[in-house]
C-alpha cells in the first residue's frame, strides 16, 4: 500500500513548505523594515546614483534568496497537492469497492453526542466521502466512537455530491459549538460484510 508513504511524505513536504514560508517572511520583513528598499524599491536615488542608505549587494541577495523561496514554496505546494490528490482517490477508490460489496450498513450517530437515540433516518446505503484515518484520544469524535477505517457517509445535511468541501464547511460552520449529526458505515460492520 502506497498511502502511509504518501502521507508522510506529504506532511513532511508541509513542514518543509512551513520552513520556506518562516524564511520568506523574514527576508520580506528585513526588506520592508522602515527605511529599506522593500521587495521591488528601487536602488538608486533620484538622480540615478546607487542608495547610499542600504547594502545593495546584500539587498540583491535577499531578493534573490526570496525569488528562489518563492519558486521552491510554488514546488512543494504543487507536490503537496498531488500527493493529497492521491490520496483522496486512494481511499475514494476503495470507499467505492467496499461499497460495492456490502450492503445496507450504514450506522447513525452524533458528533459530541453522549446521547444514544438514533438519528431519524432510513438505513439506505450510500456512498462514503470520507474515511476516518486518524483519532485522537478524548476528541468529540473519539468519545462519540468513531473507529479507525470508519466511513463517513453524511455529515448533518451532507452527502456525497458535487462541490463536497465547500458544502462540508458552510455545514459545519453553521453548526458551530453544536452537535453535527452524522452517519457511518462502521468498521465491525464492514469487516463482517466482506
Amino acid at each position: 500500500m502506497v498511502a502511509p508513504d504518501v502521507k508522510a511524505e506529504t506532511m513532511k513536504l508541509m513542514d518543509q513548505r512551513g520552513g520556506l514560508e518562516a524564511e520568506m517572511d523574514a527576508i520580506i520583513a528585513r526588506l520592508t523594515a522602515p527605511g529599506g528598499p522593500g521587495i521591488t524599491g528601487g536602488l538608486v536615488d533620484a538622480e540615478g546614483f546607487p542608495r547610499s542608505d542600504i547594502d545593495i549587494p546584500n539587498v540583491l541577495a535577499q531578493r534573490r534568496r526570496l525569488a528562489e523561496l518563492r519558486n521552491d514554496h510554488k514546488d512543494v505546494t504543487n507536490k503537496i497537492d498531488k500527493n493529497l490528490e492521491i490520496l483522496h482517490s486512494a481511499k475514494l477508490s476503495r470507499n467505492e469497492q467496499s461499497t460495492s460489496r456490502r450492503s445496507d450498513t450504514t450506522g447513525p450517530s452524533h458528533i459530541g453526542s453522549s446521547q444514544s437515540e438514533p438519528m431519524e433516518e432510513d438505513h439506505v446505503t450510500k456512498l462514503p466521502f470520507a474515511m476516518i484515518d486518524e483519532i485522537t484520544d478524548g476528541s468529540p469524535a473519539s468519545l462519540d466512537g468513531l473507529q479507525l477505517g470508519d466511513e463517513i457517509v453524511k455529515f448533518g445535511n451532507v452527502e456525497a455530491c458535487d462541490q463536497l468541501q465547500e458544502r462540508l464547511i458552510s455545514e459545519a460552520l453553521s453548526n458551530e459549538d453544536s452537535q453535527v449529526p452524522f452517519s457511518n458505515a462502521m468498521k465491525s460492520q464492514r469487516s463482517s460484510a466482506e
